[in-house]
């Protein structure tokens, strides 16, 4: 069985006259990452290797969820995340070595959710409603597939082992 967690980028703020790839996360985004961090470390929710977009919202998200994991995980950025559609998305974990079993990609709407929704089959009804209709920032999917390696990877072949969120977690 294979793993694989999408993590959004936490809330980035908008400061005028800087690039969208060079947008930082907002103050809110960094309250954000060390939450889902922590819950992601309590859960045993723990990569092989993540995927990070080069954009500077899901660096720095990265940063602030890596510690909270207590060992050193095997980390690259992966620039074709920026801006990808979903197929891009699907693609890059395809080509992913088998060796990795739980791959985390940090990454950004609307391809993560569109990449979600399309290799998601099963799960909980009301974690799929939830993701059909919205993928927040700092959004954790987690998605688990019964196959051997990631180019066997396809559509509606997942199960969808939860959907959390900051707001989630904070109401529990």
């Amino acid at each position: 069985m294979l793993r694989l967690m999408f993590l959004r980028h936490a809330k980035s703020d908008w400061p005028d006259d800087i690039d969208d790839h060079e947008r930082p996360l907002a103050e809110r985004g960094r309250q954000a990452s060390p939450l889902m961090a922590r819950y992601m470390a309590k859960e045993g929710l723990l990569p092989d290797l993540v995927l990070v977009s080069t954009a500077r919202r899901t660096m720095e998200t990265w940063e602030l969820v890596r510690p909270a994991f207590g060992y050193e995980i095997g980390w690259r950025e992966e620039p074709r995340i920026y801006e990808a559609p979903a197929r891009v998305i699907v693609d890059i974990v395809r080509s992913t070595s088998p060796a990795f079993k739980t791959l985390l990609v940090i990454g950004h709407n609307p391809g993560l959710h569109d990449a979600a929704l399309k290799i998601t089959g099963t799960g909980t009804e009301s974690d799929l409603d939830r993701l059909g209709q919205k993928y927040p920032t700092a959004g954790l999917v987690v998605i688990d597939f019964k196959i051997r390696s990631w180019s066997e990877l396809s559509e509606q072949s997942g199960q969808l082992e939860r959907f959390v969120t900051p707001k989630t977690i904070n109401a529990s």
